[in-house]
């Protein structure tokens, strides 16, 4: 049975960091493991993070579905909505990617977004993990584009406010109409001393803390060198944070 794992937080938090890490850990954790990543946030960069190259977006394809002349004569508006779908899946050997792209402009996309969660539902069925790079709204999963999520991780950078920020991400998630399993809080940017000045800030939260992960100045020097995070060392304070964090969850 598929696996869905969900990462939420605002931005700025480290949210793509962690993604980028959970998912090279499930690579190196299960070898064989066939893995889907979905980058739900409309700023999207998981794909720098992984080092895969997008030409073009679900949000982009969804637009052309807008203009009846992009669809071929004689060809069902349906299934030239699943064929550009199927074009937008990034392939490569470890991790499969679909980027959802930013805010679409004006007009109904309920159509189109029924076919997406049909499509998504089915896609997901042919991976042992999913895992979603949520927008700090998540409307995806509140619209039930996504399936389900049985785990999800809220990150929270090493401050109160960003504490109380990831409080108000778990509200959100207890409101939701989709069924989430499992929620965990993950503080990142640490520094020693940093989840014993934030513990009651935490506790107000309600979201168990699974783990942190430490300022890493590897995590930096790759990113100025535009290097994708996902190739970090194996001795990486982050990598070996996240893989702690990976093993709590059991996933």
């Amino acid at each position: 049975m598929t696996k869905y794992v969900a990462v939420a937080g605002k931005g700025g938090v480290g949210k793509t960091t962690f993604t980028a890490l959970m998912l090279r850990e499930m690579v190196r954790k299960n070898q064989g493991t066939s893995i889907l990543a979905v980058d739900a946030d409309p700023n999207a960069n998981l794909n720098e993070a992984l080092g895969l190259e997008v030409t073009s977006t679900i949000s982009d394809l969804l637009e052309e579905t807008k203009n009846p002349k992009a669809i071929p004569v004689g060809m069902p508006k349906d299934v030239f909505v699943e064929y550009k779908l199927q074009q937008s899946l990034i392939e490569s050997h470890d991790i499969d990617l679909l980027v959802m792209g930013g805010p679409q402009g004006p007009g109904c996309y309920c159509y189109p977004n029924d076919l997406l969660r049909k499509y998504l539902e089915t896609l997901g069925n042919n991976y042992d993990f999913v895992a979603v790079d949520t927008e700090a709204g998540l409307e995806h999963i509140s619209r039930r584009t996504i399936p389900r999520i049985d785990t999800m991780f809220v990150i929270s950078d090493s401050s109160a406010r960003g504490i109380r920020s990831a409080g108000r991400v778990n509200d959100l998630i207890k409101g939701l109409r989709s069924a989430v399993g499992e929620v965990y809080l993950v503080v990142t940017k640490t520094a020693e001393g940093s989840l014993d000045l934030l513990r009651a800030e935490i506790e107000k939260t309600g979201l168990q803390l699974i783990g942190d992960i430490p300022m890493d100045p590897a995590v930096t020097k790759q990113d100025l060198a535009g290097q994708a995070l996902f190739n970090l060392p194996d001795d990486a304070v982050s990598v070996l944070a996240v893989q702690k964090i990976i093993e709590r969850a059991k996933l």
